[in-house]
């Protein structure tokens, strides 16, 4: 049976996203695989951090694009003709190729959100990467279960390291960023698989929760 995971705000964490995913049993010929972006931070080495990125993508898995590879495109813009990116050619353009969003179903796949009662066609780039609290703490009902990341879910409410569950919105940032914790998520089993990201013990403190109890989804 094919299985659905999820990963958002990964910030440079490829060796837990490894990890995790070993944790979960992946099998890319088999499963399914969607990552939400910001897999790179301003400061990282874009190329050496999406090279792993770019091999699940190749291997079967969805990739999106966050706010970080919109922003890092644009502050290491080419100025000029023939100037080489920095972050070599291959790197820039798969950052280029990703997509807004991905539909799978009933679930909408986003970075950051969607902005409430415009048609999914119609929304600007802008919010899909990067609206907060105007989408997820909008009463506006969502036509779609969506997932999406961007917020840390402990300033929608959550315990930090801890999914946010809305009505028909799963979040996903547990704060990888912030040292809290980076979390694989599986839809069809309603698991989650996460590991520290503090300094002092970087990817241990493994968890599997079940999170069908508290979700929304539907």
């Amino acid at each position: 049976m094919q299985r659905l995971f999820v990963i958002s705000d990964i910030h440079g964490h490829v060796e837990g996203t490894k990890r995790l995913l070993k944790l979960a049993g992946y099998k890319p010929e088999v499963d399914r695989l969607i990552m939400l972006g910001d897999y790179i931070n301003m400061d990282s080495d874009a190329k050496n951090t999406l090279r792993p990125i770019r091999m699940l993508h190749s291997g079967g898995a969805i990739a999106l694009a966050g706010n970080m590879e919109r922003a890092y495109l644009l502050q290491h813009a080419c100025k000029n003709p023939g100037e080489k990116p920095i972050e070599g050619p291959a790197t820039r353009k798969f950052m280029e190729s990703l997509p807004l969003y991905y539909r799978r179903g009933s679930y909408l796949f986003v970075h950051a959100g969607i902005r409430p009662g415009i048609p999914l066609k119609s929304q600007r780039e802008e919010d899909l990467v990067s609206i907060r609290q105007e989408f997820w703490g909008s009463k506006t009902a969502c036509a779609f279960n969506i997932v999406f990341g961007h917020t840390p879910t402990q300033h929608m409410g959550a315990e930090p390291g801890e999914l946010w569950h809305g009505p028909r919105m799963l979040g996903i940032d547990t704060g990888a960023k912030h040292s809290q914790r980076l979390t694989l998520v599986e839809l069809t089993g309603k698991i989650a698989y996460s590991c520290s990201t503090e300094s002092d013990r970087m990817y241990e403190d493994v968890r599997l929760t079940n999170w069908g109890e508290q979700s929304q989804l539907r």
